[in-house]
C-alpha cells in the first residue's frame, strides 16, 4: 500500500512549506506531481519555485511548459503522473483516486481552514479504511515538522 503523510501547516504557509518537501525529495533522488486547485494556482506554484530563494530553484515545469518526462517536478491539476514519479503532493484540497504507481503522497493542508482540516480528517479515515500506511506531521516552532502519529 501507498504511505500517506499527512502535512498540516499552522505557521506556515504552502509556498512556505512546499519548496522543503520538494527540496527533501529531489535529494533523495525522487519524482514529484504536484496536484493544485486550479491552473491559476499551479502558476502561482511554477513562478514561486523559481523564485523561492536568492541562490537556486527546484527544477519543474508544467503542461505550459511540456516535456513531462524531463521534469523531476511536475505541477498540475490534472490525475496524471506524466513524469514517472514516485511522490505525490496534493494541495488545495485536491483529491485522487489515482494513488496507483505512487510510494508517497503527501497531503498538505491549511490548519487555520477549518474546512480544510475537516476534508483532511474524512480522507485520513478513508485511507485508513483501505489500509494504507498513515502518518501525521505537524509544523514545529522553529520551522521544522514534529511526527505526531
Amino acid at each position: 500500500m501507498t504511505e500517506i503523510r499527512f502535512y498540516h501547516l499552522q505557521r506556515k504557509t504552502l509556498e512556505d512549506a512546499l519548496p522543503q518537501i520538494l527540496e527533501k525529495t529531489l535529494e533523495r533522488g525522487w519524482r514529484a506531481v504536484v496536484m493544485a486547485g486550479s491552473e491559476e494556482r499551479v502558476e502561482a506554484l511554477t513562478q514561486h519555485l523559481w523564485t523561492y530563494k536568492d541562490f537556486g530553484f527546484l527544477p519543474h515545469g508544467s503542461a505550459r511548459d511540456g516535456d513531462a518526462e524531463h521534469q523531476p517536478i511536475w505541477l498540475t491539476t490534472e490525475k496524471e503522473n506524466p513524469n514517472g514519479a514516485t511522490v505525490l503532493i496534493l494541495t488545495d484540497g485536491v483529491e485522487t483516486d489515482r494513488l496507483d504507481g505512487f510510494t508517497l503522497v503527501c497531503e498538505m493542508f491549511d490548519g487555520n481552514d477549518f474546512d480544510a482540516v475537516q476534508s483532511a480528517r474524512r480522507r485520513w479515515k478513508q485511507y485508513k479504511a483501505d489500509n494504507h500506511a498513515l502518518t501525521y506531521w505537524q509544523q514545529t516552532d522553529r520551522g521544522g515538522w514534529e511526527k505526531k502519529a
